[in-house]
């Protein structure tokens, strides 16, 4: 286990194994872990959607709860989801996030289990992902490892990026992406990927930071990690969400894009995606229930209705409003970052 693990062991109150997890290197070796520390409780469970035991009511106490709880499983299912519009496919190494954002859309899809789950049946997750290059083949296919997760915050227990980005290096026709809100690049600045792995830094304008997104880096320290990683050879990224279209919105996402031009203006082959707030009925009676006193502008009344890939409704922008923010980001970062691309707007 690196030294740096031990930044992360300490959130963890409550860990959970799943029995067959024990049979794989890494599993054995987070039970070595947990299991010899005086401030965690080792628990099992026979699933890793399946935890039982944990504080229930009120709403607050328990997601903080869950929040401290980590689940070591087998990742059964090996049918990865689609990704649009950022890749082809899922790349299911973690579930959930230590992080605790008012907004985040887990809200909706994990509702109330919102501890972090890690897999450590790896080989054959990163086996299944051949098997998906060879079905695209000759074309690129790219995987996503945030979809359900920050995999970048519990890297320094498990690894499984710089398992996969290594691995990756090795495929003509695969590519990886991740997106975070943290900055544990000790272990992958080094590493050796070829150029197929880009990694991209969550941010957003800081009084949203400050507000909403509880338990993650703040802004200067995001933009710095994705100089760094810049540097160390990797494609890098911003993605900006959720962007809120409120009152007096284009100054502070035009001070947040000179800001991003001031750290990361000369990196080469900066991406850019553009993600707008957007909620479902479950999020927010989730999001009330945990965060009565939230803040977030969730008006059905000024939104419009749309269903979403997996098949939910969401409550987005309207379509005019959408085009405003995608014209005055392209003028922005035409402006500020010439070296960079828009790959999206949502």
């Amino acid at each position: 286990m690196q030294i740096l693990a031990i930044m992360r062991i300490e959130h963890y109150r409550y860990v959970y194994f799943e029995p067959q997890a024990l049979d794989y290197p890494l599993g054995k070796e987070l039970y070595r872990e947990f299991s010899g520390r005086d401030d965690v409780e080792v628990r099992y469970t026979t699933s890793h959607n399946r935890v039982t035991g944990l504080v229930t009511a009120p709403p607050q106490r328990a997601f903080a709860a869950a929040k401290r709880t980590l689940v070591v499983g087998v990742k059964r299912s090996l049918e990865f989801s689609s990704c649009r519009p950022s890749a082809h496919y899922q790349l299911p190494l973690a579930t959930g996030c230590p992080g605790m954002c008012r907004y985040c859309y887990l809200h909706t899809t994990l509702g109330h289990r919102p501890y972090v789950r890690v897999y450590v049946n790896r080989d054959a997750i990163l086996k299944r992902v051949c098997e998906y290059i060879r079905e695209r083949s000759p074309k690129l296919t790219v995987f996503e490892g945030a979809a359900t997760s920050d995999p970048l915050a519990v890297e320094p227990l498990t690894g499984s990026l710089a398992l996969a980005i290594e691995f990756f290096a090795q495929q003509p026709l695969g590519r990886f992406r991740f997106t975070t809100k943290y900055a544990y690049l000790q272990g992958l600045l080094r590493l050796e990927h070829g150029g197929h792995t880009r990694i991209r830094f969550s941010i957003n304008a800081q009084r949203y930071i400050e507000r909403f997104e509880t338990g993650t880096l703040p802004l200067d320290q995001r933009l710095h990690a994705c100089r760094r990683t810049g540097e160390a050879g990797y494609p890098v990224g911003i993605m900006v969400a959720p962007i809120f279209l409120d009152k007096g919105w284009q100054k502070e996402y035009h001070e947040l894009i000179k800001k991003v031009a001031l750290v990361c203006g000369d990196l080469p082959d900066l991406t850019v995606e553009l993600i707008t707030h957007r909620y479902t009925k479950r999020a927010r009676k989730n999001i009330e229930a945990m965060f009565p006193e939230h803040g977030l502008p969730m008006d059905d009344a000024v939104r419009s209705f749309k269903y979403g890939q997996f098949g939910y409704g969401k409550y987005v922008y309207p379509g005019q409003r959408l085009k405003e923010a995608e014209r005055q980001f392209a003028d922005w970062c035409g402006e500020h970052l010439p070296h960079s691309r828009i790959d999206y707007l949502v």
